[in-house]
């Protein structure tokens, strides 16, 4: 009031006003290392869509020396084999050496490896250079696995610095939506060269294609050298403990094996999915006499209805949580799945391409805004921080069999319709969206509800289970050459406050 005199602050409120106020960071710089780590995966889903166009492309420049190589068989699929390979090495390295360290050996491994294969060559030899590229192919896809455990559950315990609400989306943004748009750019980017080289100098153009892969991988290794690792995982690793893998078994087993086998049936189930993008080109143009750049042109407009889904569904995750997302969104896949295996004797007509193409984009979207959105995020939630990317890379390894798998099942379910071409087109979509029923009960059934601050309610959960198990927790967090009487008062596990939105 005016003229009251003010009264000195007591010693408790002086204490009180002289607390430091923690600053917020800036939001560039909180979303800088989510970007860093999860974007890599653009490299996961350029390289092996560019490949289709490469096959196509050496299947006209070659003739009967490509349809008669071994290369024709592996070099579509060669790639899984790396990336399961990479999933579980990296997984194990992400964890015991670094996050950071593991993703900037696996971004030079992508980088290397990508060159090479645009460039495959043996001695003149066209049936040595296909295996070339085979074997470059292999170890590309070593790089492309280390992004998985490595960047994605960086990019997981990144988030924790955003604002509590959209932690979930920024994670999709930058990791699933990555990989669908690195789809759509691998099959535009062969549009964009078979154009310039008016659907001539095959050589070129799919060297070139290949080539540009290692563009984006270059850009974020500059990023990712000046990024630390990530908070939780300086407080809760175990790169200098011994691992208990018989407590974490206990503790995870369960869980992993069923994230493991919704991955695995989301990867089976998208590969005889594809089928449908087959019998709308076929409506629209003769694949044998259509020039390049009317084939990569429509594949990319096919790889376009992923976008849709992933951009809508980030959000949606944050809304309901991923785990209900995961479960909305297969089911009503799995809906439309069957209403299109049931109506596909009409929908397959050429008059009705634009209506079936609508449709099949639905389709396409609702995948994304269900298990392609969210199975990495609960994969990259659900764990502790000590042995996170191991778990994570051993779910995703499972789930890339599972792709590789479906490759090979698919044409025996085809394969079931005998003679008649509809129950041939309608048998893998009965099988695939009760497959995706089954996802939706697995998750809600057999999955925890996954917050905005899980990741640290994991690691509080988890120390005090291997502190009940007689388990020393003071290992967590060590640093190099730090003992635990040492590193005890820096390692002392934080009581932590929730987040406030």
């Amino acid at each position: 009031m005016f003229g009251r005199k003010s009264r000195e602050p007591d010693a408790a409120e002086a204490q009180v006003t002289e607390q430091p106020v923690e600053e917020t960071k800036p939001f560039w710089k909180s979303i800088l290392p989510v970007i860093a780590c999860g974007a890599g995966l653009f490299s996961d889903g350029y390289i092996n869509n560019v490949i289709g166009s490469v096959v196509t492309i050496l299947a006209i420049q070659y003739g009967d020396v490509w349809a008669n190589s071994n290369a024709k068989h592996y070099l579509g699929d060669i790639a899984f084999a790396g990336t399961v390979v990479g999933q579980l090495v990296f997984g194990y390295l992400s964890d015991k050496w670094s996050r950071m360290n593991s993703l900037l050996l696996s971004t030079v491994i992508l980088l290397i490896f990508t060159a090479l294969s645009a460039g495959s060559y043996y001695h003149g030899d066209t049936v040595g250079m296909f295996d070339i590229l085979t074997a470059w192919r292999f170890f590309v896809g070593i790089g492309i696995g280390g992004e998985y455990p490595a960047g994605s559950v960086g990019a997981a315990e990144s988030t924790s610095e955003l604002k509590s609400g959209t932690r979930n989306m920024w994670f999709i943004l930058f990791t699933n939506s990555m990989i669908d748009w690195g789809f759509v750019f691998g099959a535009f980017v062969p549009y964009v060269v078979a154009a310039a080289c008016q659907n001539g100098h095959l050589s070129t153009i799919w060297r070139t294609s290949l080539g540009i892969g290692v563009a984006f991988p270059l850009v974020l290794f500059v990023i990712r050298i000046f990024v630390k690792e990530p908070e939780e995982f300086q407080k809760n690793s175990m790169k200098h403990a011994k691992t208990p893998y018989l407590l974490v078994l206990r503790f995870y087993g369960w869980r992993l094996f069923i994230v493991s086998l919704i991955w695995f049936i989301y990867d089976f189930s998208a590969y005889s999915f594809g089928i449908y993008s087959s019998t709308i080109l076929a409506n629209i143009f003769d694949s044998d006499t259509a020039p390049l750049t009317t084939v990569f042109g429509w594949n990319t407009v096919i790889n376009l209805f992923y976008i849709p889904g992933t951009m809508l569904g980030a959000p949606f995750s944050d809304l309901v949580g991923p785990r209900y997302a995961l479960a909305t969104g297969v089911t009503l896949q799995a809906v439309v799945g069957f209403i299109m295996a049931a109506c596909y004797t009409r929908l397959a007509q050429p008059s009705m391409v634009g209506a079936f193409a609508v449709v099949y984009g639905i389709f396409q979207s609702l995948g994304e805004v269900g298990a392609g959105n969210n199975i990495g995020l609960i994969a990259a939630k659900t764990c502790a921080t000590g042995v996170r990317g191991q778990y994570y890379g051993v779910a995703a390894a499972v789930g890339k069999i599972g792709a590789f798998v479906g490759t090979w099942v698919f044409p025996y379910i085809v394969a079931a319709g005998g003679d008649s071409e509809t129950l041939s087109a309608q048998y893998p979509f009965w099988v695939s969206s009760s497959l995706c029923v089954l996802s939706a009960f697995l998750v809600l059934v057999g999955l925890p509800q996954i917050g905005q601050d899980t990741i640290a309610e994991e690691d509080l959960k988890f120390r005090a289970f291997l502190e009940e198990n007689g388990y020393d927790t003071r290992q967590l967090g060590l640093r190099k050459g730090e003992s635990i009487e040492s590193g005890t008062e820096a390692v002392e596990p934080e009581e932590k406050k929730p987040v406030q939105a």
